[in-house]
């Protein structure tokens, strides 16, 4: 079984390796005023490749972040040189641990060895560990995309899973759930998914960027008011974030869990769904173990 997370020493072990594709996934909001593509170029591990997330998506969607097709996802990483049987290794320098993001995409259309580097390139730099501006151009790989149904949900299905077996957790920041901070896309209404909890990402990370340990990630998911012998659903703004709580549960050895794609970015500019604000839980019974 592929590890889930690997750590910076196990890389610096295998860079060499013909079977390791290694991309920065890097991604950044608009309003961070950061280009992640210029960064890469700036300096990277050798041998990195640019994932390139903000297109990966499908562009004839209307939100931001829509998952693709598994022909354009199949045809972005082939050009990247992923082959079926390649390990691919993610990373970031972001604060939305956009690598997550990365691993969701390849785990949702059937890689077989995907990673994230635990720290990411922070704690790569800060452990004085090599970067170059070298890139070099890959063999087109054969990877073979096939769409695993079960890890997504569109926003019928949420509606669908409002009140029953399943639950809601929304990884964007306290702020956001509550509707004490507006929402940074305009003409979108603030709040939260009626019954959802909150579990701010940075809640699950330690203070070098690293990832609790599983304990430590059901610990906050529990605190949280999640009933974590139930199916989750993960929400956030975009699908970015929401896959950091995927990741975590997968962490913890949790297979019933799917990815609200559109997020609130759907669910908030949608004035026919419903909405709730202040804290959550309040006016219902929270999940328990």
């Amino acid at each position: 079984m592929t590890q889930l997370l690997v750590s910076t020493a196990w890389l610096a072990e295998r860079l060499d390796s013909a079977d390791l594709v290694l991309l920065d996934a890097s991604y950044h909001l608009a309003a961070a005023g950061r280009d992640a593509q210029a960064e890469f170029a700036a300096g990277h591990i050798p041998g990195a490749r640019f994932l390139d997330l903000a297109s990966l998506n499908d562009p004839s969607a209307a939100l931001d972040n829509t998952v693709p097709t598994a022909e354009q996802f199949q045809q972005h990483v082939r050009a990247l040189g992923v082959s079926d049987d390649s390990h691919v290794v993610l990373y970031d320098d972001s604060p939305l641990k956009s690598a997550a993001r990365g691993w969701y995409l390849f785990t949702l259309f059937g890689a077989r060895q995907v990673s994230v580097l635990d720290g990411g390139l922070a704690k790569w730099k800060a452990e004085g560990r090599p970067e170059t501006r070298d890139t070099a151009e890959p063999a087109t790989g054969n990877f073979t995309a096939s769409l695993q149904p079960g890890l997504l949900r569109d926003k019928q299905a949420v509606l669908d899973a409002l009140g029953g077996e399943q639950q809601i957790v929304d990884a964007r920041g306290a702020g956001r759930f509550t509707a004490e901070e507006p929402e940074p896309r305009p003409g979108m209404a603030s709040g939260h998914i009626p019954g959802a909890r909150n579990l701010p990402i940075g809640m699950l990370y330690e203070a070098d960027g690293t990832m609790k340990d599983p304990a430590a990630i059901e610990a906050e998911f529990v605190a949280a008011g999640v009933d974590v012998e139930r199916p989750v659903i993960t929400s956030c703004g975009s699908g970015v974030t929401a896959a950091v709580l995927s990741l975590a549960l997968a962490r913890m050895g949790k297979e019933d869990v799917a990815l609200y794609d559109g997020s609130w970015s759907e669910w908030g500019s949608d004035p026919a769904t419903p909405k709730a604000t202040g804290p959550a839980g309040a006016g219902e019974t929270a999940g328990t173990r």
